[in-house]
């Protein structure tokens, strides 16, 4: 199949596209930065999410993966929730060929534990998640994979904190973060095997959103 994925050039959406990439797929990588993967069936695009007069022309993906995204940058709610939506009117709405769409969003989206405008644009995320489920049906799907945290380099400041993670796995059931390369897997399942869920946002946060301590005599 022919993917696209945006923010290819680094983290999740890196991984994601070499995921792809290792089962055999067409990837089209979309990101405001170089090309981080020089491989066989790749195919890089150089291009800004918040602007549309910079998308390339005459790709039909069949699988959309919007991974794009920015944190406390002033840019938050422009690159992760109006390029997202953007970049999906485009190339899904407006796309014969398309059969799944996957949003990464945050577990912020339901928690609301992060940055204002990035929680924000996050949690329109997981509403224009369900938005693009409704319009593209019955012929194609759109779920979002929401992260809690993540082992990139956007989350290198708390990562190399010894006092901000030992608070962070404190919270943590799990006690670790995900790779991005466990983040692709999400991402490749719902994207591709799943056929049938539409409408949703999977948290995967290592039971973190859940954590409740119960206190008893």
């Amino acid at each position: 199949m022919k993917i696209l994925i945006t923010g290819a050039a680094g983290g999740i959406g890196k991984a994601t596209a070499e995921l792809f990439l290792r089962r055999g797929h067409e990837v089209h990588g979309l990101d405001v930065c170089e090309a981080s993967i020089r491989e066989e069936g790749y195919t890089h695009h150089m291009a800004d999410v918040r602007d549309p007069d910079t998308y390339p022309e005459g790709l039909a993906p069949q699988v959309l993966v919007n991974c794009a995204g920015v944190q406390d940058t002033g840019e938050d709610i422009q690159v992760n929730l109006q390029g997202a939506i953007r970049i999906t009117e485009k190339y899904a709405i407006e796309n014969e060929e398309i059969l799944s769409v996957v949003n990464v969003g945050s577990a912020s989206a339901h928690t609301g534990s992060e940055f204002p405008e990035y929680a924000a644009s996050k949690g329109g995320l997981a509403t224009y998640t369900k938005n693009v489920a409704l319009r593209l049906a019955p012929k194609a799907i759109c779920n979002s994979i929401d992260p809690g945290g993540v082992m990139t380099e956007l989350n290198r400041p708390v990562m190399d904190d010894p006092r901000l993670w030992d608070q962070i796995m404190e919270l943590t059931p799990l006690k670790r973060w995900a790779s991005p390369e466990e983040i692709a897997e999400w991402i490749y399942f719902v994207g591709v095997t799943n056929r049938f869920m539409t409408g949703q946002n999977l948290l995967i946060d290592g039971g973190e959103a859940g954590n409740a301590k119960f206190v008893w005599k």
